[in-house]
Order: structure tokens, then sequence, then C-alpha cells
């Protein structure tokens, strides 16, 4: 039966199914390794259209971009600029290739001295006053030409307020792919460095505590109602209980983030001889799938399309 495996399979992974996420850094020459994440780097600002356009030729569909800003501030201001390096990256890539899906992560730990998600008052993270911010940053992130947009901060409301920002600036029609379900994880510690987002304190006031399996799924229903069009569970592959479980109660498309830790672990255990990284790629990505997810977000996905994982 083993030349007719395929035939009989369950679930199937292909490129359609993958998200490739990208960092992108401005004021930089070269790309730039991160050690936590073999075979990922940071992009510079003035590479980003050659890549996107390799990674369109290589057979990738969809990126999510992530800026590595050098101008940091309090309030993160430079994510919302129509200048800044959120509006440029986007304009960049979909010019480099019309076709390809960009995704823009909305929040501003990326962007802020702090690290945090949001505006920081008294220690502590201002719900509202950052969903004022993040209705300012997916606005720009429209105009600049995004296809989807991504907001990832965990606030409280911020589905609902952002689908009635963008309405209002006239991008009634915008897809919003929610973080609804996003824990407080250790599986992040690679993303941070890569990103240079590394919090002073933690988020546990706006994430998910992990142990919280039925805050994890009361949360995207929320989202659901407030107008996303598209849910998340992060990370993956700790969570594909929370990922089975939401797919009984929506119909929603959902996305699963393979997160950065599951990724290096992969690639760190592959690297040890412990396991074979190919099964363990297609593995995963097949359990993320047969789980519900519609999407996978993996830095595993370049390879993927390349074939590199192919039996």
């Amino acid at each position: 039966m083993a030349c007719c495996d395929s035939i009989f399979a369950e679930t199937h992974v292909t490129a359609d199914d993958l998200v490739y996420p990208l960092f992108v850094e401005e004021d930089i020459a070269e790309k730039l390794p991160i050690a936590s994440m073999p075979g990922i780097f940071r992009v510079p600002e003035r590479q980003l259209a050659e890549e996107v356009a390799a990674l369109y030729r290589e057979g990738v569909k969809a990126i999510i971009l992530f800026g590595v800003s050098h101008h940091k501030t309090e309030e993160g201001c430079d994510s919302w600029d129509e200048n800044g390096l959120l509006a440029r990256m986007i304009r960049t890539a979909k010019q480099a290739a019309p076709n390809m899906v960009v995704i823009c992560d909305n929040c501003v730990c990326e962007y802020t001295t702090h690290g945090h998600c949001g505006v920081v008052v008294n220690g502590h993270v201002d719900n509202d006053l950052t969903l004022e911010n993040l209705a300012k940053q997916v606005i720009a992130a429209a105009r600049a030409g995004a296809d989807i947009v991504a907001p990832s901060s965990m606030m409280d409301g911020q589905v609902g307020y952002l689908r009635q920002s963008l309405d209002a600036a006239g991008f009634s029609g915008m897809p919003i792919m929610a973080y609804s379900t996003k824990f407080a994880s250790s599986f992040y510690g690679p993303f941070r460095i890569a990103a240079q987002s590394s919090v002073r304190g933690d988020r546990r006031g706006y994430q998910i505590d992990p142990p919280n399996g039925r805050e994890g799924i009361r949360e995207s229903p929320l989202d659901e109602a407030e107008g996303a069009d598209i849910l998340m569970v992060k990370p993956g592959m700790p969570y594909l209980d929370i990922l089975a479980r939401l797919r009984e109660k929506t119909n929603l498309p959902i996305a699963a983030y393979q997160a950065s830790g599951e990724y290096a672990m992969i690639k760190f255990a592959a690297a040890a001889g412990a396991i074979d990284e190919k099964d363990a790629v297609r593995e995963t990505l097949a359990a993320f799938k047969r789980a519900g997810a519609d999407l996978v977000i993996s830095y595993f996905a370049r390879e993927f399309v390349r074939g590199a994982f192919d039996e």
C-alpha cells in the first residue's frame, strides 16, 4: 500500500494552506541571521522587493510582515505614519509581487521602546488608548495596500473597534484576521529576539494564561461577533485541543500559527540528530490541518514550497 498512501491520506498540506512570516529591518545593508531560528533572517528593507519577488517565484502564496523598527517611541507612532516602516514595507511587497497576499501584523510591540502591545499608563497597558492607535495603524496599512490586516494585541473589543474604523475610512471590504485566541506563551522567545520586541515585564494582562482552555475558547467567538473574517490560535502544537474545539464552534476560516519556539525546537532537535526534520515538519503541518486549521502561518513555509520536505 505504500505506493498508494497519498491517495488515501485524509489530510493534505499544500502551498495554498501556508503563510510565510517575514521580518523586515530598516537601515541595515545585509540580511541578519537569527541565531535562535536557523535559516530565518531579518531582511533589509532595501532588499525587500527582491525577497518578495523570489518568494512568489518559488511558490509562496501569502506572507505576513513584521517590521523591525529603528524609530521606536513610547506609543509606536512610526507604525501609523504613512511614510513609516509598516506602510513602506507593504507598498514595496505589493509592488514586487502584486498577486502575493500581503498580510500586515498589526501591533505596536515592534515599534515601542517598552515592547508592550499598547500604550502604557502607570505601568499598565491602557486598552482604550491602545485601540485608538491600532485604528490609525490598520488604516495606514489599508491605504498602503495590505490585503489583510491582522490585529495581534489582544485588546478587549479591538476587532469591533477596528472594523468600525476601517469602514468609516472607506475600507469596508478589508478582511480582518484576528489573533483571537493567543496565549501568553513561552514559545514566542525567538520571535521577540527576531523582531526586537522583548518586553519589560510580561503580557499576561492581555494575553491568555496557558492553563485556561475555556477562556481560550471564549475569546474567538467574541472576535467573530465583532466582525472578524479569520480567527487564529497561537501558538499551534501546544493548543491543538483548543483549535479542534474552536473548529466545532465556528464556520469562519481558522489560522494556526506555528510559533517561533516550535520552529526552533524542530530545527535544533533535528540538528542534534534527535528527530528527522522532514518527517517532523510534515507531521506538524498535517496536525494543524487535521485539527481544523484552514491556514498555517509557519517559518517552514518557504522550505515546504521549495520541496525540501517532500518524501
